[in-house]
């Protein structure tokens, strides 16, 4: 009986010691049980790991009662088999609120804000347009608000949404294709949504370019290519003089609208931008965006020298798809691409090179240049700007400075000359108009390129600052790129589950005088 009340003991023993293993192996990252060295603090703050573990977020928000929420995307430009979630986050732990791709969203979700006991999130239809959907703080209900934009069934879908100071809700969309030209690089695009094209906010006249491309819907004749011209779907043509229409719900653009009567309110605010993530308000009141430049790919490639952060001026025109990220003209040789990356021009079937240019007659149009002075900051060239917020009067001599995230490169698929560059928090003053890096790792890699995966910063997304005064950092997680994915009707972008994360930045003292 000694003998079986010993081994009793013993097995309740290593049970309770099982435990303490995995629950300790659950538990959150605290300051001092993990190595952040990795990353480098700027004086006077320290960071810390909030959770980890999550698949694709990309917004956070809080309720009225200061409760934390993260949006799980449910995957990159295209679905992924994790879904996508709202999840609570409480004391370095995470509860499903409601799976969003249960109740029919499709992905990505990328925005996320919190407003009258509701969450709003941007995602797409089931038509694979851009959509928003208001959603019941616990989840039991969810309402679709806004759907239509054809421009979020491309590779830029509506991003960051977010209540004004003037009331009225903002959303972020991103315009369909690189330079608004539907090429080949929108193949797996194209496939699910064959009427795919850029749209405007503004009625357009066009010079009639065309550009001669490979027919990817064609894969068994190899040498079959097609004409496709500017804001037209893949193998329509223009003519020059022809008119595009504006619409409502425009690619490349800023839209407000009354929550409580979405469609019935919908208004473009500016539009002209070559991909705005995410927006903010300083303490004036202006409002500030991010925006991603051009990319070296598809029928139009550009050789752009910035990403850009903008003030926004209502009604404006920020010059894409005819101006660069820091609104010089693309007729500009600079911009231009090596031959072969580039495709063949033809206007009326008249061969014209393949010089960049313009694609809009902009006097027909009634556009003039946009104006130069909106440009606050440039960031280096394929930085990724995303989710920016402006710091609080309790950051001292960072009040009202615009804190932006820098997701970071996708080369070699955006530009074949490599360059790695973003994975790092810069901020800007207004009033200097120059991006510093603020909080970046040692080294220039994202995390899991230096054996630091989880200990250092991967893709951050989207900054925020809490309740609480301190900054918040949605970390998107690892992407990795893989051209084979390509062969299977994806993007060439492989985004790893369980990566993601949140940090907090906080002060350690007051932070006085000039950085």
């Amino acid at each position: 009986m000694q003998m079986q009340n010993r081994l009793l003991d013993k097995s309740t023993y290593l049970l309770v010691l099982l435990v303490l293993v995995v629950l300790n192996s659950c538990r959150p990252d605290k300051e001092g049980h993990t190595d952040l060295s990795a990353i480098k603090v700027p004086e006077g703050f320290k960071i810390e790991k909030v959770v980890g573990g999550l698949n694709f977020p990309t917004s956070i928000a809080w309720d009225n009662q200061q409760n934390m929420y993260v949006v799980e995307a449910g995957g990159g430009f295209l679905q992924e088999p994790p879904p996508a979630r709202i999840l609570k986050v409480d004391k370095g732990y995470t509860k499903e609120i409601i799976n969003l791709t249960a109740r029919g969203v499709v992905a990505p979700v990328v925005g996320l804000t919190y407003h009258n006991n509701s969450f709003y999130i941007t995602h797409r239809a089931a038509n694979m347009t851009g959509a928003v959907s208001r959603i019941s703080k616990d989840g039991s209900g969810i309402t679709q608000i806004l759907s239509g934009f054809l421009d979020g069934a491309s590779e830029h879908p509506l991003n960051q949404i977010r209540m004004g100071p003037d009331g009225r809700m903002y959303l972020a969309v991103g315009p369909a294709g690189n330079s608004a030209v539907v090429g080949m690089d929108l193949a797996p695009f194209v496939a699910r949504t064959p009427l795919l094209h850029t749209t405007s906010a503004k009625d357009l006249v066009l010079l009639g370019k065309n550009f001669k491309t490979a027919d990817f819907r064609s894969k068994d004749i190899l040498n079959d290519s097609v004409f496709t011209g500017a804001y037209v779907p893949f193998a329509v043509s223009t003519t020059p003089g022809q008119r595009i229409p504006g619409t409502n719900k425009p690619g490349g653009s800023i839209v407000s609208f009354d929550p409580n009567n979405a469609e019935g309110t919908l208004q473009t605010y500016a539009s002209g931008f070559r991909n705005v993530i995410g927006f903010a308000w300083g303490h004036d009141g202006a409002m500030y965006a991010a925006v991603n430049g051009y990319d070296v790919r598809g029928s139009r490639p550009v050789k752009d020298m910035y990403d850009a952060t903008y003030k926004l001026t209502k009604g404006a025109w920020y010059g894409w798809p005819d101006f660069s990220a820091a609104l010089e003209p693309l007729t500009d040789p600079k911009f231009e691409v090596k031959d072969e990356l580039q495709a063949q021009v033809y206007i009326n079937g008249v061969p014209q090179g393949k010089n960049l240019g313009f694609l809009i007659d902009h006097k027909a149009s009634g556009l003039t240049a946009p104006d130069k002075s909106l440009v606050v900051g440039l960031h280096d060239f394929h930085t990724s700007p995303s989710i920016p917020d402006v710091a609080p009067h309790s950051w001292g001599k960072y009040s009202g400075h615009i804190f932006i995230p820098e997701w970071g490169d996708l080369t070699p698929p955006t530009d074949p000359d490599v360059t790695r560059v973003g994975y790092k928090i810069v901020v800007i003053d207004p009033a200097r108009k120059q991006v510093v890096p603020f909080l970046k790792n040692v080294v220039d890699l994202p995390g899991s390129e230096q054996g630091k995966a989880g200990k250092a910063l991967e893709r951050p997304f989207d900054v925020k600052f809490g309740p609480d005064g301190a900054m918040y950092i949605v970390d998107y997680g690892q992407v990795k790129i893989n051209p084979a994915r390509t062969n299977i009707g994806r993007e060439p972008y492989e985004y790893i589950p369980g990566t993601g994360m949140i940090w907090k930045l906080s002060q350690m003292k007051e932070i006085v005088g000039k950085y």
